[in-house]
């Protein structure tokens, strides 16, 4: 089985490959130096001349912010991009694997979205991968799509190390405590990922740590995890104002990973301590 992932440069794509070497399958990842995913040409030309059997599915334009100014760009490379490499994944007769968000819910109530919920997003990165997911559910069949939220990884930005920096220079933050979710460590989904498709179990999938939180009690956790002395005000989202709006609740339920006997991922709070060993160890080097 020859893997083809996309987005290797990112938190997940780089960890999905790196999961793959160390499990010695036959694993390979690009960048966006490597393959222009918007323009259709590329994108059937690298693909039948790799002839892969799986393609993982991570590169997005994630900046959800710059996305509501930006639209054109965002549903080129979330739209048109997933549609080109779902035809081509088809042509060479490969699985694929699409990569989606928590974005595509509304946000609205308390209880986990299912997977079979209808998805109602509200901002323009949320529709474009909403709109993704509708082309590869049409496109082929051999196809899973993976949602996830928060993610955190070794190879990228993401909310631990932006927590860790401001607390070089803080002696407290304001952190938002009513939008709810499950912090997701890319090392960890890597590896259900792979699992997946070595199998047939195709369909819409959440996939994410185990249990729910809130910004600021990930801010606390990440800062006690550090040993790091700070205050956390919790604020609302209101007085923490964005371009794009955040969805309140991205609390997501996984029946369907446990229906088809995936296992779930460890507590998101074990999940944050390993990655903080990790970081650790990297500055350590």
């Amino acid at each position: 089985m020859e893997i083809l992932v996309t987005g290797v440069t990112g938190q997940l794509g780089y960890d999905v490959v790196r999961r793959g070497n160390e499990k010695g399958l036959n694993i390979s990842g690009i960048g966006r130096s490597d393959l222009d995913i918007a323009n259709e040409k590329d994108v059937y030309d690298y693909v039948h001349l790799m002839k892969p059997s799986v393609i993982i599915h991570c590169a997005a334009y994630t900046a959800v912010d710059k996305a509501e100014d930006d639209k054109e760009n965002c549903w080129n490379v979330n739209v048109e991009g997933t549609k080109y490499l779902a035809n081509a994944a088809k042509a060479v007769g490969a699985k694929f694997l699409y990569i989606s968000t928590d974005y595509v819910f509304d946000g609205f109530g308390e209880s986990p979205f299912l997977e079979t919920d209808l998805p109602n997003p509200i901002g323009v990165y949320g529709s474009t991968k909403y709109e993704a997911e509708k082309k590869v559910q049409e496109i082929i069949q051999e196809h899973f799509i993976v949602r996830i939220s928060w993610v955190f990884g070794i190879n990228g930005h993401n909310f631990i190390k932006t927590m860790l920096k401001l607390a070089e220079s803080r002696k407290e933050l304001n952190v938002v405590g009513d939008q709810f979710g499950s912090p997701t460590y890319t090392y960890d989904l890597a590896k259900l990922l792979l699992e997946m498709v070595h199998g047939e179990q195709y369909g819409v999938y959440h996939a994410s740590n185990e249990g729910f939180c809130s910004w600021a009690e990930f801010a606390e956790e990440i800062f006690n995890q550090s040993k790091v002395d700070i205050k956390v005000n919790t604020i609302t989202t209101e007085e923490f104002p964005t371009r794009a709006v955040r969805p309140k609740n991205s609390r997501m339920s996984k029946e369907k990973l446990i229906m088809n006997g995936f296992y779930l991922l460890p507590p998101w709070q074990d999940a944050v301590k390993r990655y903080i060993d990790e970081i650790n160890k990297e500055v350590r080097k």
